[in-house]
């Protein structure tokens, strides 16, 4: 007999639902033992390639003044007791699944509710896999997909996180829009009483931190970036940088006739046209990109053929004509026309080492000389001013739709010891021991009354390499003061997969924004959860996942421990075990 998936993987996460077994059959009692496989990353990570690796500087004018869906090895890991290997197994194909209307109905949130009824604490979102529609514009793994967002509203999460690519929706054509896959998934999310945040993704999936597919540009974006390279990012070594266009050519009329910025706001009124009867219901949240990885941010460390490696300082992306164009005319508007030539020369390379290169260095250091200042000032505020067109453009499309618009902003927490911050310099956040660099995006997204989205919730000080001077817990404090002075809400996600109580219990810690004392009912307005596979769905992982979901509903008011909710989610999945077994087994070859 073939259970439904959908029936069988609620059953994991709700209530038990009733089920019909055929003469003869009696549920198994089979029973295998649970590993997790998160383990911590290593201590020190310095790279210690040769030089000659690197592309040799081109020395030019003028030096410094004073001197980022592949599954199926999950599928068979040992010791995953069969009810969650259903789960993983679901996401090695791609048959189609329905779910019955009754089905629907009998999903049940975990023991008495997700969440209260005043809506205290931090919703909890998840993200889909990055291929979650394919090429041919499908639902990928439908059969999965439907059995794992039973779960996961069973689990009282509130919703789902989808990319939708531009690559994927405008590829052959501009202005021709295919939807296909994502109507049948918003669809599918609606069914099983999941939110969704949407995100408009212009960037190209592959080369980053975590992508697991390649989704490029649109076709014809890739044409015109072939006819004119300079539309691309560029470091100081000509090396061209395609995840996204650049922004020096914001508002010019590259890409057939029309602007960037122009063919991101037809993509999102596009968006808002077909999907219009959904938003303010089923899509509560528009997370505009902008940038490499959906980031407001310029692609300083691209992990693609392996120029950057954690934990380099990264390179300036200044190097197009469009760049130095605006360069040019910001240093002679400064009355200093020898700075626009080019940005600095002398601040090494992708994979250097602050104290190693004369601009980073915290004695002396360029970074922090009357050129440095104007050059980071210049770099950044163009970065702002990106994000400020596209945010306007943003906000006048979905205007009254009543859903909310967020900006992702990297957290970058390498060097973050350091004086000059390097790292999160080349990125284009000026952000050094002397200046805050967030404060600056959060007024800006607070103009639009928008979502100031941050990433690296989960890590702690101490989990990260020391001599890198990483600092992720005072980075995400930082963030938090500047967006409490900017009165904009802040949201949060964990940058990379964890599964352990650590990261869940830093995420609870981070997620209360007890800050300063002075918190007061603040919280983050939301956290997203990167990402769903079938990790997750392996029995420790779960059940530590369920309790996290329910503690962060609770909110930081709640006087329960996560072991104790822990315990409940224990019970909680014994429970509905012998009908997810006999599922498991009446689904093997």
């Amino acid at each position: 007999m073939a259970m439904n998936l959908g029936h069988q993987i609620g059953t994991l996460s709700g209530k038990q639902i009733p089920t019909e077994f055929a003469a003869g059959e009696q549920p198994s009692s089979t029973t295998a033992s649970p590993s997790a496989v998160w383990k911590s990353p290593a201590g020190n990570l310095r790279s210690n390639s040769p030089q000659e690796n690197a592309s040799p500087p081109m020395l030019t004018p003028p030096l410094t003044p004073n001197s980022a869906g592949e599954w199926s090895y999950l599928i068979n890991l040992p010791m995953l007791r069969p009810d969650l290997s259903v789960a993983c197994q679901a996401f090695a194909t791609s048959s189609p699944l329905e779910m019955t209307e009754e089905e629907v109905a009998g999903t049940a949130e975990w023991t008495d509710g997700g969440r209260k009824d005043e809506k205290k604490g931090v919703s909890v979102f998840v993200m889909m896999p990055l291929d979650s529609v394919t090429n041919g514009n499908t639902v990928n793994r439908k059969k999965a997909m439907n059995a794992s967002l039973h779960a996961l509203k069973s689990a009282g999460v509130e919703g789902i996180m989808i990319d939708f690519w531009w690559g994927l929706v405008e590829r052959e054509a501009p202005g021709a829009y295919n939807w296909g896959g994502y109507t049948e998934l918003l669809d599918m999310a609606k069914k099983h009483g999941l939110k969704v945040q949407a995100v408009m993704s212009f960037h190209q999936c592959g080369g980053n931190v975590g992508d697991s597919c390649t989704i490029p540009l649109p076709k014809w974006v890739r044409e015109e970036m072939e006819k004119d390279s300079d539309l691309a990012y560029t470091d100081q070594w000509g090396r061209r940088n395609y995840e996204y266009v650049s922004l020096g050519c914001d508002s010019l009329l590259v890409l057939k006739g029309r602007s960037p910025v122009q063919c991101y706001s037809d993509f999102m009124r596009a968006f808002k046209d077909n999907f219009k009867h959904l938003l303010g219901d089923t899509i509560v949240e528009i997370q505009v990109g902008m940038g490499p990885a959906g980031e407001l941010r310029y692609p300083s460390y691209p992990e693609e053929n392996g120029i950057w490696k954690f934990p380099g300082i990264g390179a300036f992306q200044c190097y197009d004509k469009y760049m130095l164009s605006s360069l040019k005319a910001a240093a002679e508007a400064a009355g200093k026309p020898e700075w626009g030539s080019t940005g600095p020369t002398d601040a090494g390379h992708y994979n250097s080492w602050p104290e190693d290169t004369p601009f980073f260095k915290k004695d002396g250091g360029g970074w922090n000389s009357q050129y440095g200042e104007f050059f980071l000032s210049w770099y950044s505020q163009i970065l702002i001013e990106h994000g400020e067109r596209i945010l306007s453009s943003a906000s006048s499309v979905f205007e009254a739709t009543g859903v909310k618009i967020s900006v992702k902003v990297a957290g970058i927490h390498w060097h973050y010891g350091s004086r000059s911050h390097a790292a999160e310099l080349t990125a284009g956040y000026y952000n050094t021991r002397f200046r805050d660099g967030y404060l600056p995006v959060a007024q800006m997204v607070a103009r639009y009354g928008a979502v100031f989205n941050f990433t690296c919730i989960e890590m702690r000080d101490h989990e990260q390499p020391q001599d890198a001077l990483c600092a992720p817990e005072n980075l995400v404090r930082q963030v938090g003061l500047a967006t409490k002075e900017a009165q904009v809400p802040l949201a949060g996600e964990n940058a990379l997969p964890r599964y352990d109580e650590s990261a869940h219990e830093q995420i609870l810690k981070a997620s209360s924004l007890n800050i300063d004392g002075s918190s007061n009912d603040r919280e983050m307005c939301a956290f997203t959860y990167l990402r769903m596979n079938p990790s997750l769905f392996q029995p420790d992982n779960w059940r530590r996942f369920v309790a996290f979901v329910k503690k962060m509903n609770e909110g930081k008011d709640s006087r329960r421990c996560l072991e104790q909710v822990e315990r409940e989610a224990e019970h909680f999945v014994n429970v509905t075990e012998p009908f997810v077994q006999e599922a498991a087994l009446a689904l093997m070859p």
